[in-house]
């Protein structure tokens, strides 16, 4: 029995995992044609009638495959994965080009509309641009209005990035939306190649597959990218036999794609639907009838070994090794009938290594257990030091801080049953924010960021030590973090009623805002900001004021949040940015021309807060006619103009005209061009308080029928990762496909 242990623990470190063979059955339908070139088309692509399933037809033309509908586009097909519900298509290019000072020529867009049953992976692509200052979108749909932006700037030919990364200065790429049926490839205009035609008169941009493209700078000149690229990019689409799951799709047996009787239907990982799979043991194409079919393992050695006597069995095989003598050949065994005394022994045998295989079972269980369990509190203090734990708490202990917590793991994972996904409050780019309950009962927003740059720690720690001592009633209170995890997690105060954004546009929006109310968040906004810029030591700028980033707590009292962009400087420093960060529509023109960010760049975006308040309208929004607008720009011609009552909401005009002139001015000063003639933060914040108290005056010597509409406490989703709300911002922004 010893001996016999001792041979299955040395079989069991020389067993090499199986490796399934495909059998050499028919892919296509029968009567239908299989190949195009030398590329087989497996059903349920198909060429003809009868000969594909659904919207999944092609069409082969001079040995070339095509997808082919009569509303859709041909697009090239590089290849078909039947098992991985993936297509390797080649779609078009987005170009923008300016030429000379009085021609500008837009060559055009580029669209990727690809029906109910493809989607654009999400996971195999990237957006891509080519060109210095240059704003592309990818605007598209899933099941909402979805999109995603990419700016690349670079002043001169010297400053573009060498190394032949997408870097931003010359190239950019960003991830795109997951599940998008159908998407539109364009350039915001206000950003064009006047500045640099010297040697960059065009603009390209493409979704195409992940890690293929590889920039290099003699791309920029003209004509170089489009004559090498002239025939288009490569880019994966996932792929489904039904847009519904597995357990939708076999109720309706109908419409049920696998229809093999050795097949089974398994979810996409990829995309929102099913595909199917031949049982283990077959091979083939799951969605033919008789498409699995069973693999002869005998015929296969050396992926199914077996050195006795092999039978194939329907869906497995069987490998008899008898008692005999042994050939020179080891995979060759001569068999002699087996009596009743050595079938006893076999059955001994068969008990003993049983008996070994169950406790070498359990042993190497407990082994792993306790490897992993060792791995785990190695992790943690790796993790901890890492992110500047040690660091950290001697700076607790040295300043006497009382009000930062560091939280384990363990006790983040019991707030949030273990991050389930129904206790998300929001989801972003950068991260996912959930809500938790900790065991004294408080309710506390967890932020659990995806990236982090370990070469910042020390800022990192600073930057946790400031924002604990920070106590100011409208800027939401940052209560600890948890640094035993590879990305550090933040702990936050959870405010109950969602964000500005949503009240004003989004999912919370009231029909009536009262201008009480529209001036007191105003006011408790810039009194946030000002504390920033004036009382905290050092000064900090937010970096990304915006309406989504302003949340709505009791009583709907403001609270500024997210210093994910923030930068915290000595007194009269300014900030040079290698790559600019914010949203479009709130970002300071001086910032995004000289990179320079300074108190005055928050002035600016706080002035286009004040709009959406008195406008009630996106910073980019849509006009009558469908044409996208900047809210400040619009505004400032308003005010050129005198037609201020153009662009205010309706619901306010009605009041004191010459107490809205006077909070106009004060917008139109915030969003001067020139950061040196804006006002201070402080004293925006002084005058929105003269203003509201007049007003408070007026109402309370003639009462009217100004109504207080944010009475209503109710709970909602908000998410404190700025580019979730930058991208929740540019979904709505992109409503006209832009």
């Amino acid at each position: 029995m010893a001996g016999a242990c001792f041979l299955l623990i040395f079989a069991s470190t020389l067993l090499l995992a199986s490796i399934k063979s495909s059998t050499a059955s028919r892919m296509a339908k029968p009567g239908c044609r299989e190949t195009c070139g030398n590329l087989t088309i497996p059903y349920p692509f198909g060429i003809g009638p009868g000969c594909f399933r659904d919207m999944l037809d092609v069409s082969c033309v001079n040995n070339t495959l095509y997808r082919h509908n009569s509303t859709i586009s041909k697009m090239k097909i590089y290849s078909i994965d039947l098992l991985g519900g993936q297509s390797r298509v080649n779609t078009f290019i987005a170009s923008n080009c300016f030429y000379n000072k009085t021609n500008f020529n837009t060559d055009g867009w580029a669209s990727l509309n690809t029906g109910e049953f493809y989607t654009v992976s999400t996971k195999a692509n990237k957006l891509t641009a080519v060109g210095c200052n240059t704003l592309a979108f990818l605007g598209g749909f899933n099941e909402h209005t979805v999109g995603a932006g990419c700016f690349s700037m670079c002043a001169d030919k010297q400053s573009v990035d060498p190394s032949g990364q997408c870097s931003g200065m010359g190239c950019c790429q960003t991830s795109i939306a997951s599940n998008l049926f159908r998407s539109n490839i364009t350039f915001d205009l206000r950003f064009n190649n006047s500045e640099v035609n010297s040697f960059n008169p065009c603009s390209y941009a493409f979704v195409a597959e992940l890690d293929w493209f590889k920039f290099k700078p003699y791309y920029l000149e003209d004509d170089k990218f489009r004559k090498e690229f002239r025939d288009g990019v490569p880019t994966v689409l996932d792929w489904v036999a039904g847009y519904e799951n597995c357990n939708e799709a076999v109720k309706n047996r109908s419409s049920y794609a696998c229809v093999s009787k050795n097949s089974q239907c398994i979810n996409s990982p990829n995309a929102t639907g099913y595909l199917c799979t031949c049982n283990n043991g077959f091979a083939g194409n799951p969605y033919l009838e008789e498409g699995c079919q069973d693999i002869d393992e005998c015929s296969f050695p050396d992926q199914y070994p077996c050195h006795g006597i092999c039978s194939n069995l329907i869906g497995n095989y069987n490998c008899l090794c008898k008692s005999g003598t042994r050939s020179t050949d080891p995979k060759k065994v001569t068999c002699n009938p087996i009596g009743v005394s050595e079938r006893a022994k076999l059955m001994k045998v068969s008990i003993g290594i049983s008996a070994c295989a169950i406790l070498l079972l359990i042993c190497i269980s407990a082994l792993l257990m306790e490897c992993q369990k060792r791995k785990l509190i190695k992790e943690k203090k790796t993790f901890f030091q890492q992110n500047g734990g040690l660091l950290l708490y001697e700076r607790i202990m040295s300043k006497h801080v009382d009000t930062v917590r560091i939280f384990t793991r363990e006790e983040l994972e019991n707030a949030t049953n273990n991050f389930d996904s129904s206790r998300e409050l929001g989801r972003g780019g950068h991260g996912t924010v959930y809500k938790g309950i900790l065991k004294d009962n408080r309710e506390v927003a967890i932020k659990r960021s995806k990236i982090m740059n370990v070469a910042e720690k020390d800022e990192f720690v600073q930057e946790m030590i400031i924002l604990s001592q920070i106590n100011h009633r409208n800027v939401v209170k940052l209560l600890g973090c948890c640094l035993e995890v590879e990305v550090p997690m933040l702990v936050y105060e959870c405010i109950p009623n969602g964000t500005l954004f949503e009240l004003m546009h989004g999912k919370n929006r009231r029909p009536f805002i009262s201008l009480d109310a529209r001036l007191r968040i105003a006011q408790e906004s810039a009194e946030a900001l000002a504390y920033l810029h004036s009382s905290a030591s050092p000064p900090i700028i937010h970096g990304d004021v915006k309406s989504p980033n302003i949340l709505l707590g009791d009583n709907y009292t403001a609270k500024v949040t997210d210093f994910g962009a923030s930068r915290m400087l000595a007194t009269d420093e300014i900030q040079f940015m290698t790559l600019v960060q914010g949203t479009i529509g709130y970002l300071d023109p001086e910032y995004l021309q000289e990179r320079q960010l300074t108190e005055k760049s928050d002035v600016y975006s706080f002035g286009v807060v004040l709009l959406e308040l008195i406008t009630r309208k996106f910073a980019i929004y849509s006009d009558g006619a469908g044409e996208k607008k900047n809210l400040a720009s619009s505004f400032l011609l308003a005010m050129k103009e005198n037609s201020l009552q153009s662009i205010l909401d309706q619901h306010i005009l009605e009041f004191d005209a010459e107490l809205l002139q006077e909070v106009a001015q004060l917008a139109k000063c915030c969003l001067s061009m020139r950061g040196e003639e804006r006002p201070l933060m402080t004293e925006v914040a002084e005058r929105l308080r003269t203003i509201r108290s007049r007003w408070r005056e007026q109402l309370m010597q003639n009462p009217i029928n100004e109504t207080e509409c944010l009475l209503e406490n109710s709970s909602s989703n908000y998410d404190i990762s700025s580019t979730g709300q930058h991208g929740s911002l540019m979904a709505l922004d992109l409503e006209s496909g832009r």
